[in-house]
């Protein structure tokens, strides 16, 4: 060991001795070589003779484009035909009531000349074998409608037993009437104080606050209206000037926000059904032209105002007088198959 050490003593002292490296060290046990490799292209040692012919079509076909012909051609053919749903004869051609009656009477000033001051209707509604506009309505649900209401109350069953839904369904009118005999209390000129003190606790109530405040000029309060040519009858909740302009106000409840108007089924159909039914009913010296829905919630959130004028009004008019239609058709068809 010390003459190891002495050896490596000697290198070090040794001026021929040095660390720095060469330029180019050539250390081989074999033909092979640590200098630079040459890179190979893969490609080269392809078989160009074997391929040629894959080679020269796909090159070839570079020029040619793709069109939507050509790729539904290809689609065609790897998955078949693709096959399209016929559009129903509704959606082809939009159906036009039969029996047209205007909504709005040309007969009548679109000028209200009623004040503030006036004591507001309240005609009685007389049962008699003309349809109600509640009763169209339930009559010509589609199935749809009829298929999601039938679910929704197999659930609530489910949910709560036969007896509990049937309680739920009579607390849920209870609370819908006297919400609308609160607000009848509160629009009246005549109304009792002390009772509107007391409405005002209400979740309901609270909930249209904003909405009250540009309700004015009310005219009408659970009031019966009828059509004197198409024949059906009606008991709204109220008419009354919405930011300035006279509406047929229709007051719901929901236990669900309803943000838009399409959340609310039918009851764009029934507002205008009152409004055609005001236009053309000799009890009423006035005319309507727009309709509100308000929803109101038992929370006390802000309910949801759905302002219907002149023009959305017009279109609803027209699918209510297919309803109506359609109802008439199925009353004479229960008709003719009834026995003598």
């Amino acid at each position: 060991m010390k003459a190891f050490q002495t050896i490596c003593r000697q290198f070090r002292s040794s001026k021929g001795f040095s660390l720095e490296p060469t330029a180019r060290v050539d250390f081989s046990t074999s033909s092979y070589s640590c200098g630079r490799k040459k890179k190979v292209n893969p490609y080269e040692e392809v078989d160009q003779g074997k391929y040629s012919d894959l080679v020269q079509s796909v090159l070839s076909s570079r020029g040619l484009a793709q069109t939507p012909e050509s790729l539904f051609e290809e689609d065609n053919l790897l998955y078949g035909p693709v096959s399209k749903c016929k559009p129903s004869k509704q959606d082809e051609a939009a159906k036009v009531p039969g029996n047209w009656c205007p909504l709005y009477n040309p007969e009548r000033s679109m000028k209200p000349n009623a004040t503030s001051s006036v004591i507001p209707l309240r005609i009685p509604l007389q049962r008699n074998t003309v349809p109600s506009v509640t009763k169209v309505l339930q009559q010509t649900m589609t199935s749809e409608q009829i298929f999601y209401l039938e679910r929704w109350k197999q659930r609530m069953i489910q949910e709560l037993g036969e007896d509990g839904f049937a309680e739920y369904s009579s607390n849920i009118f209870l609370q819908g009437k006297r919400f609308h005999k609160a607000l009848e209390n509160i629009l009246s000129p005549q109304g009792d104080l002390k009772e509107r003190d007391e409405n005002l606790e209400s979740g309901y109530i609270e909930s249209v606050q904003h909405i009250l405040k540009d309700v004015s000029g009310v005219r009408a309060l659970e009031s019966a209206v009828q059509h004197e040519t198409l024949k059906y009858v009606g008991l709204l909740d109220c008419v009354a000037e919405y930011q300035g302009k006279l509406c047929v106000i229709d007051w719901k409840t929901s236990e669900k926000p309803k943000p838009h108007i399409r959340n609310t089924f039918d009851n764009p159909l029934q507002v205008v059904a009152y409004v055609g039914a005001i236009n053309n009913d000799a009890n009423y010296s006035f005319q309507v032209r727009c309709g509100l829905i308000v929803v109101a919630y038992k929370d006390g959130s802000p309910a949801h105002p759905h302002f219907m004028d002149a023009e959305l009004c017009s279109r609803y008019w027209a699918k209510w007088l297919l309803r109506l239609e359609e109802y008439t058709k199925k009353e004479k068809n229960q008709d003719i198959q009834k026995p003598d």
